[in-house]
Formats: structure tokens, sequence, C-alpha cells
């Protein structure tokens, strides 16, 4: 498989520098995307995402500790918000990033509207509030319907821990990351004109104008950092793709699947092109490859959402266990919809009453335990229609 993505990419990168040669903004600089995202002025690269990449890191360690029934509130707390040194180094204790403040805080979705940014984040700190209160309390606890507590998936599999309506709150948290984390702060705020061409940006850009102490432009550093919410755990050069449990674990996944291979290639083109374009000054390529960007993470999100869906449906009545952990991590994607970014426009494929919706019917009464599989078709229907893929291509 490692093969075949590097082939891939390889292909990409010949295939995106062939078709910049052509005419790729009337009386604009022509853009050559290079064949890996490596970007240098002088000698020295202009290329960094250390901030993403820490981000990163503090979600692998906060996503695994939610799994820890010792843990506290106030640890998982801290761990979200940084505060109290509950990361294992201290390279993370000491930094200035946490997960929470950049949660629900892009700023073309929720620069004017704290209202739901606050809403978001309460969820977030509601479903750490339970996993201490609810599971961790019936650790030992054989769940059913409206108890919390361990459910055993079928031939001796993995245990999980779910609330009384099924729910394993550890993997709705951590799918809910890549929404609202990752895609938001890499669609609608890094990738975006409000963000790229802020203040000064553009006219320091046509200038060459570095930030100070940096050897990049400020425009170059935002494209990097949303370059660094996919990639700032992977190998920039050669990226291998599964290398934390979000949008480079799943990104990853939606490759393997043969009715969506090559959307690596088209989003690290992608990526590349966009940045060639900002050291051409030609924003015109810029925005086309930021778009690009946007349909397909976006896509991620979606596929995913639909193939849990489909995962889960297959094992209810008999494997519960199963049933219930592909079900909760296809909440999380759902939930993750409402960062999502349609090409073209300044809103979500679904907005957030639409994936509360969806929610509230999956968690309706005893949940999981309840849900049937019409209401997973009638909701993986919606999501893949206004994808414009089939249910049977994600699903599966």
């Amino acid at each position: 498989m490692k093969k075949l993505v590097l082939s891939l990419f390889v292909i990409g990168a010949l295939l995106t520098s062939c078709s910049s040669d052509d005419d790729n903004g009337s009386g604009e600089l022509q853009v050559v995307a290079p064949a890996t995202y490596q970007f240098q002025r002088g000698s020295t690269t202009t290329v960094s995402y250390s901030g993403q990449s820490t981000r990163i890191e503090m979600g692998q360690e906060f996503v695994s500790a939610i799994k820890n029934s010792s843990k506290t509130e106030a640890e998982l707390d801290g761990m979200f918000t940084n505060t109290g040194n509950y990361f294992s180094t201290s390279d993370l204790n000491e930094s200035t990033k946490n997960i929470r403040s950049k949660t629900a805080a892009s700023s073309d979705y929720f620069s004017a509207n704290s209202t739901d940014a606050n809403a978001i984040k309460a969820d977030f700190d509601t479903w750490i509030a339970n996993q201490v209160s609810e599971v961790f309390p019936n650790w030992d606890t054989d769940a059913v319907a409206g108890t919390a507590g361990k459910i055993q998936e079928a031939g001796g599999g993995s245990t999980r821990y779910v609330n009384a309506k099924g729910l394993e709150y550890n993997q709705a948290i951590n799918k809910a990351l890549i929404g609202a984390l990752m895609a938001d702060q890499m669609l609608n705020n890094y990738l975006s004109p409000s963000v790229l061409d802020a203040g000064d940006n553009r006219a320091n850009n046509d200038a060459g104008t570095v930030a100070e102490g940096k050897n990049y432009t400020t425009m170059e550093h935002k494209w990097d950092e949303a370059f660094g919410y996919l990639y700032g755990a992977d190998d920039a050069l050669a990226p291998q793709l599964n290398a934390d449990s979000f949008l480079s674990k799943y990104l990853s996944r939606v490759e393997g699947d043969t009715d969506f291979a090559g959307i690596a290639t088209e989003i690290y083109d992608a990526f590349k092109l966009g940045r060639a374009a900002i050291v051409k000054k030609n924003y015109t390529v810029r925005d086309e490859q930021a778009e690009i960007i946007r349909e397909k993470v976006s896509e991620i999100i979606g596929v995913r959402a639909v193939y849990y869906l489909q995962q889960g449906k297959a094992g209810l009545g008999s494997d519960f266990g199963s049933a219930f952990h592909d079900l909760s991590e296809g909440f999380g994607f759902i939930y993750s919809l409402q960062f999502t970014r349609q090409p073209g426009t300044t809103t979500p494929y679904f907005s957030k009453s639409e994936v509360e919706a969806f929610i509230a019917e999956l968690m309706t009464g005893n949940g999981f335990w309840d849900v049937t599989t019409e209401t997973l078709d009638d909701i993986s229907d919606d999501i893949a229609a206004r994808f414009k893929f089939t249910v049977e291509q994600a699903g599966s």
C-alpha cells in the first residue's frame, strides 16, 4: 500500500507540473508545482508549521487519556486546555499552544459567531465530564440499554466502554476534533483570503518582505499552517499518511477505497501548487487550489460518516460491541460535517442545525440500542446526496 501511495504522489507531481505549464491565470505569472512540498529562500527552508505538529501531538495524548479510567476530569480538562502539566513531555506542557482555543475558532465561521463557537467548545467539555462521571464509574459493569458500562465485540474482540445510549465518548471526541480543530482551522481559517490577505500580508508577499525574525512571508506561513493540520506528523516530502489519529489516518482510509483512490495525490498537489503560487504572487492559482483542498478534505469527512453508519448497521442485532464502536465513530464524523466547506461558498455541506438533527435521530430514546437500520440508511442517503457520491461507494 505504501508503494502504491508513493507512486501516486510521483505521478501526481508529474501531472501537476505538466498542467501548470498551461495558462493558469491571465496576466499573472505561471506557476509550476515542485515535486515535493519544499520551498526555500536562499538556502534556508521557508516552510514552518510546528504549532500544528504540537497540537496534533497534544491531541494524540488527549484522546488516548480519555480511555484511561484513572484520569480525573481536571486532568482531562487540563490536557484539552494545556493547563496543569498533564502531558508526558515538558515540551508539550510548556508550549503556548493548546487544543481548546483552536476548536471552532476559524476566521470565516466563528470570528463573528461566538455563540456557536462557545456551544461547540461546551460540547467537548460536556463529553469529557460525562466520560468521567458516567463511564469511568461503570468500567466493570456490563452495559445494557439505559446503563453505561463495558461491552465486548463478538468473537472475543475489543471491549468498548459506552454511555447509557451506547456512545463511546472517546470516539466521539476523536472524530469530532477532526472537524472542529483540523478541518475548521485548515479550510475556514488558514486557506481563507480573510487570513492569507489580512492586513499587509499581500503587499508584504508581493514585496518579498518576510515576517520579523523569520525566513517566510506571513502569507507563506499561513498556507503552511493549513498544510500542517494534515501533514504535521508526517513526512512533508514523502507523505506516508496514517501518521496520526486525525485527518492523516482518515485520508489514508479514503485513499485505500478504490472508489476514491487518488484523493491523497489531489490534496497534496493542491497544497504544493497553492504554495508555489504564493511564491509567484499568483493569487488566482492560490485560491483555486484552496477550493480543491476544501472540497477534498470535506469529502474525507463525508465519506467516513457514511462508512461508519453503514458498518454499524451491519452489526446491529448481532454484535453490539462492534456496532456501537462504528456508530460512535460515525457520530463524531457527523458532528464534523458542520466544519466542512462547499467549494466556492462560505458555507459547510451541513449546517450546525442539520448536524444536530442527525445526532438527535441517533440518540433518541436509548440511542444506539434503539436506532434502526432505516434511520442509518436515511442519514447515509442525505449525506451521500449532498456530497455527490453514493452510499455504496462510501459504505464499503
